[in-house]
């Protein structure tokens, strides 16, 4: 299978289904961008917190890409989950090139609605930034509206689409 990254605004089930499609795969690893992040402790940026934070997030692009070859090389199935912005795309694509990124896409007023469900760790001013940012999605290989699914279906229809999903074929 071709690695898996999901991307998405906050609270549109990236983390979720890209966990839950990985313990169905035989050998398999998740991997969350928001979690490459935060492993600056010191000078860290948010990837909307201008030029210092974009390199941070072109940076957690890098690394994760690196995480996931190396996993795949040993042979297993790779998740991940991060905000795929314009900027990052073409990290993933140079660094990753057989990646599948699928953008989830949901209103905000949903978003919301799913985020009371869930710890929060942004404002809501950075919920709503992130929401925006992430409206228009850049040109991933696929963008499910996710509007009205339960996460069950996301799943199921993330997996159809990865398993059709053609190695080489954007």
């Amino acid at each position: 299978m071709r690695p898996l990254i999901l991307s998405g605004g906050p609270a549109v089930g990236k983390t979720t289904c890209a966990r839950a499609l990985a313990v169905t795969q035989e050998r398999a690893a998740y991997l969350d961008g928001d979690d490459i992040r935060q492993l600056v402790v010191s000078g860290a940026a948010t990837p909307w917190s201008g030029p210092e934070g974009q390199a941070q997030h072109e940076l957690a692009a890098r690394n994760t890409a690196a995480l996931a070859r190396n996993l795949l090389a040993d042979g297993f199935t790779v998740t991940a989950s991060d905000v795929v912005t314009a900027e990052v795309l073409p990290v993933y694509r140079a660094q990753l090139p057989e990646c599948f990124i699928v953008h989830l896409a949901i209103g905000l007023d949903e978003a919301r609605a799913r985020a009371t469900t869930r710890p929060v760790y942004i404002t809501d001013e950075e919920f709503e930034l992130l929401h925006r940012i992430t409206a228009t999605p850049p040109a991933v290989d696929l963008v499910i509206d996710v509007s009205g699914m339960t996460v069950e279906e996301q799943v199921d229809r993330i997996r159809d689409a990865w398993a059709g999903a053609t190695p080489g074929v954007r």
